[in-house]
């Protein structure tokens, strides 16, 4: 069965389209959670709730999951609290583009 952190450095390969950073690095994945049976319920949020990409990146997580051994479900619930500010981007990545 995938554990959190397998599946934290799997969601690296997600990314904003628009940013070009990963879904991890910006700090859009709020928790990751998997239940007994192999379900995985994830809640991310999004730059900003009109993001055109927002979509895309939900169905992105949903998959890159749902390719991992022992993952039965998947559910990406969406949430805007607490809601994203640059300072949710890792520290490395922050100083990288000089936030």
């Amino acid at each position: 069965m995938a554990t959190v952190e397998e599946i934290r450095k799997a969601l690296r390969q997600v990314k904003d389209p628009e940013i070009n950073l990963s879904v991890i690095d910006l700090g859009l994945i709020y928790d990751v959670e998997i239940g007994d049976q192999g379900d995985v319920d994830v809640k991310m949020t999004l730059t900003s709730p009109g993001c055109p990409s927002g979509p895309e990146m939900l169905g992105d997580v949903d998959r890159v999951i749902r390719a991992l051994d022992g993952v039965t479900d998947v559910n990406v619930e969406l949430v805007w609290e607490p809601y994203w500010t640059p300072e949710r981007i890792d520290p490395k990545v922050r100083a990288f583009l000089g936030y």
